[in-house]
């Protein structure tokens, strides 16, 4: 009975290590600021929309490193998606805006879209940045 209790301890020690240790960065940042009340930056929720229409954001992208940070890339989750950033490389505490176009036509319903930040970060090498709308036609 011991032996097993002590198994099981040490299995969810091991779980819990384990989840810890391939959890994003910037997701234990979302969480933090989710505690604090506070917005997600990374999240973009346009509301109702009508099919058809062309959807414009701008995310606000900060290197929060010590060193600079070079945007490698940007990708989407679709061809309805287009990314753009004026600003390539970023130094300590320094921002860029990453525009978002988002075209909903051919969409119905409760949309989400991703854009792919891909960085020179090693820790953080890609940061994903959600758009979300209600589509009617």
């Amino acid at each position: 009975m011991k032996k097993t209790f002590f198994l099981i301890l040490w299995l969810l020690f091991i779980l819990v290590g384990c989840r810890a240790a391939i959890q994003p960065q910037n997701s234990v940042f979302r969480e933090e600021k989710a505690k604090e009340g506070a917005i997600d930056p990374y999240v973009w929720d346009f509301g109702k929309a009508k099919e058809g229409k062309v959807l414009k954001h701008n995310f606000i992208f900060k290197n929060e490193a010590k060193g600079n940070l070079k945007i490698e890339k940007l990708g989407s989750s679709c061809g309805c998606m287009v990314p753009q950033a004026k600003k390539k490389i970023l130094a300590p505490q320094e921002s860029a805006i990453i525009e978002v176009n988002f075209n909903t036509k051919g969409y119905s319903g409760e949309v989400s879209q991703f854009v792919y930040v891909n960085t020179d970060n090693s820790l953080n090498p890609i940061i994903r940045l959600t758009v979300k709308a209600r589509v009617e036609k």
